[in-house]
């Protein structure tokens, strides 16, 4: 059974590690440097154990040798987004965490799962500082592009969410790249179910879901959808799976593009990302992916 490591006890953090326990994906160990914090919201958690049934455990630690033995380590620490503020202005504010997390996972064995924003420039950071495979160190975006897509889908056509299938690849920001012609419901294409410009109004929705929860709540950015797909990317590494998720990782050629990350679906298992896929898109498809690329680098280069 696989070993999690979870660095990081606020919203992101504890809510990934609720949402493995009531998946009974493995054993997680959950790590802050608030000194008691994860222990208190893993006792916190594992005391609805006799009602909630969960069959793996939970606990804190102040150590963050706990982590190195993980087989999955998920990096939700850092600060998050206020009204106003874009993913990108987190980069300065996260950068030296994700940079001393790097250096002390240099010889590190698992896989790591990236949730600290801005997502994409900072797997490309932990990648380059501590030097693991590609393959090794994927973030989020993607996957929780993906799913708000699903949840607006199936509430503009009343379907069922669990019956429509979408993919979004690219940055995650408002450049991200829904692609129509991969959402479907049961089999058929959503271009059969709605009109061009109710689908379009759709992908907007989606683009700009992050912006609407932190302008919405005032005092937070998202954690229970984050959780989720943080969740359901350590089951497919954890359970070998080999599912075919969209998440961020550093691209060795994909469409003309290196040493950027950004989302594409890959096949995940065990030893992280398995297999890229890349999804035949047009001349003009690919030249947002270059042209958000180029302004990833550019953030990137900055520090």
């Amino acid at each position: 059974m696989a070993k999690i490591g979870i660095v990081g006890a606020g919203n992101v953090g504890a809510n990934t590690a609720f949402f493995i326990a009531e998946r009974n994906i493995g054993d997680v160990v959950m790590y802050d440097i608030q000194e008691g914090m994860a222990k208190g919201k893993a006792l916190d958690m594992m005391e609805a154990a006799p009602i909630r049934g969960y069959q793996r455990g939970i606990r804190g630690s102040d150590s963050f040798e706990d982590i190195a033995d993980t087989d999955i380590a998920v990096i939700t620490a850092g600060s998050v987004r206020e009204p106003g503020m874009k993913r990108e202005d987190l980069y300065l504010k996260n950068v030296e965490i994700v940079d001393e997390l790097a250096g002390k996972m240099k010889a590190y064995d698992g896989t790591v799962v990236i949730a600290t924003e801005p997502v994409d420039v900072m797997v490309m950071r932990f990648r380059e500082t501590s030097g693991l495979k590609a393959s090794r160190v994927i973030g989020l975006g993607g996957v929780l592009d993906s799913t708000r897509l699903r949840f607006a889908l199936g509430r503009v056509l009343g379907m069922a969410t669990e019956t429509i299938s979408a993919t979004v690849i690219g940055r995650h920001s408002t450049r991200m790249m829904p692609l129509a012609e991969y959402c479907r419901v049961s089999g058929v294409p959503v271009s059969a179910l709605m009109e061009a410009d109710e689908l379009e109004a759709v992908f907007e929705e989606t683009r700009n879901a992050g912006d609407v929860i932190v302008e919405m709540s005032q005092r937070a950015s998202s954690y229970y959808g984050p959780s989720a797909a943080a969740a359901d990317v350590v089951q497919a590494i954890a359970w070998d799976t080999r599912r075919i998720l969209p998440v961020s990782f550093v691209w060795d050629g994909q469409y003309g593009i290196k040493d950027v990350a950004m989302s594409l679906p890959v096949v995940l298992g065990w030893t992280g990302v398995v297999r890229v896929l890349e999804p035949e898109l047009s001349e003009e498809q690919v030249g947002v992916l270059k042209k958000s690329a180029e302004e990833l680098q550019a953030i990137f280069c900055c520090w």
